[in-house]
């Protein structure tokens, strides 16, 4: 004879009810856990890949700036002399550093502030 869903149920005890549900919850944990250790993982190596790429460019860009720069230096020096193209180029490029850390401290500043006003 086979029982209905109802006899099964009222055969089963609240305490084996909840075990179970501890025995799941603990599994659905333990597998979210390792889910995430995984993307830490997967993301870790791929960041290792994606910062050379990004160092590869950064020092591929700084080379062609100064090729740049040289190619500005000799092209002045043509016209006025390598002594002087040298100091026109490198006076141009210290009032642009000049300027941009002047902004930066100046966006600091204005952080710093930001900051503080937050904390009264």
């Amino acid at each position: 004879m086979s029982e209905s869903a109802d006899d099964i149920a009222a055969e089963r005890s609240l305490v084996e009810d909840v075990r179970a549900l501890v025995e799941d919850g603990k599994m659905l944990a333990e597998a979210e856990i390792d889910f995430h250790k995984k993307r830490a993982i997967y993301a870790a190596n791929s960041a290792k890949g994606i910062g050379a790429m990004f160092v590869a460019a950064a020092v591929f860009g700084f080379f062609a700036l100064m090729a740049l720069i040289v190619g500005l230096i000799v092209s002045l020096g043509q016209h006025i002399t390598y002594w002087g193209s040298t100091a026109l180029v490198t006076g141009v490029l210290a009032i642009v550093a000049l300027l941009l850390a002047q902004r930066g401290a100046s966006k600091m500043r204005r952080m710093k502030q930001v900051i503080s006003d937050g904390d009264d």
